[in-house]
């Protein structure tokens, strides 16, 4: 496993996010799923987050993406939202005749560990003991 490092921090720390568009529309067609790639790799350096991979759906965004955790995983998809809407919907007029805003909201994350929860638990419990 691959450790990063700030000044205070080594971490790992891998999540799963998706988010959608608004009221699911299909708009992440016509070049604004190749133009949306780019802002968010652009985005995720400037913050120095990682991207892993990436996935634009016509109605929806998937990532992995690692970042420090004293960025936080809710900061960084505010950043990525936010930067993202407000430079598609300039580039692309269309957009904002389709829908009032482009993304929800809400958005799905979930960790992704190297190891499973039961060998975390067990190397726990077996501190005391140590």
């Amino acid at each position: 496993m691959k450790y990063k490092s700030n000044n205070n921090v080594v971490y790992s720390c891998k999540y799963h996010i998706v988010w959608c568009s608004k009221y699911r529309r299909n708009v992440l067609v016509e070049g604004v799923d190749d133009r949306l790639e780019s802002i968010l790799f652009e985005v995720a350096n400037g913050v120095k987050a990682e991207i892993i991979e990436l996935e634009v759906m016509p109605d929806h965004v998937q990532l992995l993406v690692e970042v420090d955790p004293q960025f936080g995983i809710n900061k960084l998809v505010r950043h990525l939202k936010g930067v993202s809407s407000r430079i598609l919907r300039k580039e692309f007029p269309w957009l904002k005749s389709r829908i009032p805003s482009l993304w929800t909201n809400s958005y799905f994350v979930s960790t992704v560990g190297g190891t499973t929860l039961d060998v975390v638990k067990q190397y726990i419990e077996n501190q005391k003991g140590v």
